[in-house]
């Protein structure tokens, strides 16, 4: 269907190779006639173009503005690029003096692997508590794109993540567990479902609605975390979550009181609740 006349049955017919046919001897004229072809040949590229879906990509420049922000400014860790086929993308590696596994962090919607808010505490929280931590820079679209728009980022998201764990490999940290915030969780249930191994565990923190379908698939054990005070799909889906993963009886999910989205002022508890369940996938 077209973007620029949906409901219409011009495009349909302008868009057919009799309809362009019929735009050529409209455009040809006596005299002057390349100028008119030309003109028909830039009308009919602008109807095609406009019969095309939107396609999304990472925004690329937007990563390199983060990339170079962080990398000036990191104290905790040290900045790596991984990557991705013919790409690379950032990451951030800490590692503690003596490690008890390692954890791949993953930001929401928009941001890096840096975020002040759930993913600096936690990469940096779990790294003292003697976690090997990787933060993972994810696709993201610019400043105006919706939620919507990163469904289309999606299978983007499966190489990173496998580059994430082969890295992790590479030092010999062997198996990862990912602990994912919003849409990054949302991220890895789709990779999960579709195929990305080498993932011993996953908490998710703040999960939509959407993520029930790809629950329904995940058999490893998972954590589904979340304040009390969270985002209205976030709460109101918990139920729903939970059903999903009813086959997964290696799946827990925990509301901590008085946290919103980001558990804003509550950075301790964030930690310490996905730390424990951490020690607890180890005994």
């Amino acid at each position: 269907m077209c973007r620029r006349w949906p409901h219409s049955t011009m495009c349909r017919r302008r868009c057919t190779p009799i309809g362009i046919r019929r735009l050529f001897r409209v455009a040809r004229p006596r005299g002057a006639r390349v100028v008119h072809v030309l003109i028909a040949a830039v009308t009919i590229l602008g109807i095609l173009m406009a019969c095309l879906p939107t396609v999304w990509a990472s925004d690329r420049d937007k990563e390199a503005r983060w990339a170079s922000q962080i990398v000036d400014s990191l104290i905790d860790g040290e900045a790596v690029m991984l990557s991705e086929g013919e790409s690379e993308f950032l990451a951030i590696y800490t590692v503690p003096e003596r490690s008890r596994g390692s954890v791949i962090v993953l930001h929401g919607l928009g941001v890096h692997p840096n975020w002040p808010q759930v993913v600096y505490p936690l990469r940096v929280g779990l790294a003292e508590r003697g976690w090997t931590t990787l933060a993972l820079q994810l696709p993201i679209l610019p400043n105006e794109a919706t939620a919507d728009a990163y469904q289309a980022l999606m299978p983007e998201v499966v190489p990173r993540l496998a580059s994430g764990t082969a890295f992790l490999a590479r030092e010999g940290s062997g198996g990862a567990i990912i602990v994912a915030h919003s849409m990054g969780a949302l991220m890895t249930t789709y990779a999960l479902a579709n195929g990305l191994e080498s993932v011993e565990a996953f908490a998710g923190i703040g999960m939509s609605g959407r993520n029930r379908e790809h629950l329904a698939q995940i058999k490893i054990p998972v954590l589904d975390l979340f304040g009390s005070d969270d985002l209205e799909d976030v709460l109101d889906s918990a139920e729903a979550r939970r059903a999903a993963a009813a086959h997964n009886d290696q799946y827990t999910q925990r509301m901590v009181q008085g946290a919103d989205h980001f558990f804003n002022d509550a950075d301790d508890v964030l930690v310490e609740t996905v730390a424990q369940w951490l020690e607890a996938l180890r005994e």
